[in-house]
């Protein structure tokens, strides 16, 4: 079907930090299927992890124990806030058991009366992405993802993010005739609304408001878990602990697997309530055991906030070369964004000039150029790509020049 918008690019092999199209050019991997190839690509741990499971069991439904799945699941809890672990089989499906799950919370917590329309409501952030499912799609705060897919899912109200006074106003609005709010969802960097990183003081404040009224504080860590903040979970950056969280993307390194991760005293759902034929089967499971283990053997986490470090402050200094075009960096650990200025050429423009340079990085939004690259990436690699980068602001200066 045509859904996608592809590049005319047919990427065939990769190793580390590199892949190679069907013609035989190299490309430095910026993008690592967007936030996902945590440890690069075809690295010898994976590979030998996966080889090895595939010839012990491959898959098992989940009416029967799954050691893998366990042992997955007491890392995370272990490791983190959280006391239990749903697994599934992507960022999408594990927003959408928080959404049930914060339904379910404000029937059962909150006791908000569903016989009528003041159902439970979830407020989410504008400029926000959750997920392409119909659920999903509509807690996203973004109007271009609705458009054709109406009538949205009810239940959903946004704010701007960051921003407590408007927090706070839309809380008191939707509260004001009795319990109606059951969460707060939010991402806590915007990855795909422009790399926008939380401010923890909206964060507290949002947490203290949470507890007062007994509403669940869910964060969609998708993008931004499992080591690329510099941290090991997005949260940690903002000091503040939520009630749930949701994991994909780098939690298998490149092989599918979501995750809903929630404190005891959410811990809402029953059996029959929720369920997955796929997810945490022993494969998935052995990819995210393997990332987990080498998080913590080569310190991965600390690697990348020092070389999210150094890659802010190379796009800082590229901007600063280029103020007519760049107004500067921003993000968090391994997800950094170049930010352009909006007469400027646009980031999907840049993105395709980088492509024609051996560079491949992803858009967020039509002014942010976005990094996501493997954790794994050295300082050499680095320094390669925002030349690159550079050429490829320049091969855009001279396209805008030439049509005008």
């Amino acid at each position: 079907m045509n859904t996608y918008g592809r590049f005319p690019l047919e990427l065939v092999r990769g190793r580390g930090v590199w892949v190679w199209d069907s013609n035989g050019k190299r490309y430095l991997d910026g993008v690592a299927g967007i936030a996902v190839c945590t440890l690069g690509h075809s690295s010898r741990p994976m590979r030998k992890a996966l080889s090895r499971q595939l010839r012990r069991l491959q898959h098992v439904s989940n009416l029967y124990r799954i050691p893998e799945q366990e042992q997955l699941a007491a890392w995370i809890s272990a490791n983190s806030c959280a006391d239990r672990v749903f697994f599934c089989n992507s960022g999408a499906e594990a927003n959408e058991a928080a959404i049930k799950l914060a339904r379910k919370h404000g029937h059962l917590v909150r006791g908000i009366d569903t016989s009528s329309e003041r159902g439970p409501l979830i407020l989410s952030a504008q400029a926000s992405f959750h997920g392409r499912t119909l659920a999903t799609v509509t807690a996203t705060g973004q109007p271009k993802y609705h458009q054709g897919f109406e009538p949205m899912v009810q239940g959903f109200r946004y704010f701007p993010y960051n921003d407590t006074a408007a927090f706070e106003a839309l809380l008191q609005r939707c509260e004001a005739e009795g319990p109606r709010v059951a969460a707060v969802l939010l991402e806590p960097l915007q990855g795909e609304g422009g790399v926008n990183p939380g401010d923890p003081a909206f964060f507290q404040r949002v947490r203290e408001l949470c507890d007062q009224h007994n509403i669940l504080l869910i964060f969609d860590e998708v993008q931004v878990g499992v080591g690329r903040s510099g941290r090991l979970w997005g949260y940690q950056k903002l000091g503040v602990e939520p009630d749930a969280f949701t994991l994909a993307k780098g939690l298998g390194g490149g092989f599918p697997i979501g995750a809903l991760c929630v404190k005891g005293s959410a811990d809402h759902l029953q059996p029959g309530e929720h369920a997955s034929t796929f997810g945490g089967n022993p494969m998935a499971c052995r990819a995210g055991l393997t990332i987990a283990e080498q998080l913590s053997r080569r310190n991965l986490p600390a690697h990348a906030e020092a070389m999210g470090q150094l890659l802010q402050q190379a796009l800082a200094d590229l901007a600063s070369r280029h103020a007519d075009i760049a107004e500067g960096a921003r993000g968090w650990g391994l997800l950094q964004g170049l930010v352009l200025r909006p007469e400027g050429p646009s980031a999907i423009a840049v993105v395709k000039a980088a492509m024609e340079e051996g560079l491949l990085l992803v858009p967020a939004g039509p002014t942010v150029v976005r990094f996501v690259p493997p954790l794994t990436i050295q300082p050499r690699h680095i320094r390669l790509a925002v030349r690159k980068l550079e050429r490829a602001l320049l091969s855009c200066l001279a396209q805008t020049a030439s049509t005008t």
